[in-house]
């Protein structure tokens, strides 16, 4: 219940610093340390962070920190 209340507030908390008109889904993979935790998401983000894998890792990467998660890898980007 406790994961399930977590994954729900960092997805609402991503969504809320994105862009009203999101241009872009991005699936990634993240890490939380003590105890180590792994996780796969989707976040949307604008059109700037759209056009390479290192633009969105630049974009999203601060997002995850501010809850506590380190960016391992941008999986995809769906237009």
């Amino acid at each position: 219940m406790k994961r399930m209340f977590f994954t729900l507030a960092v997805t609402a908390s991503m969504m809320a610093a994105a862009p009203a008109l999101a241009d872009c889904t991005v699936k990634y993979k993240a890490k939380q340390d003590d105890p180590l935790q792994l996780r796969a998401g989707e976040a949307k983000l604008p059109d700037s962070a759209c056009g390479s894998k290192d633009a969105a890792a630049a974009a999203l990467a601060p997002m995850l920190a501010k809850e506590g998660w380190t960016l391992l890898a941008i999986v995809a980007i769906l237009g």
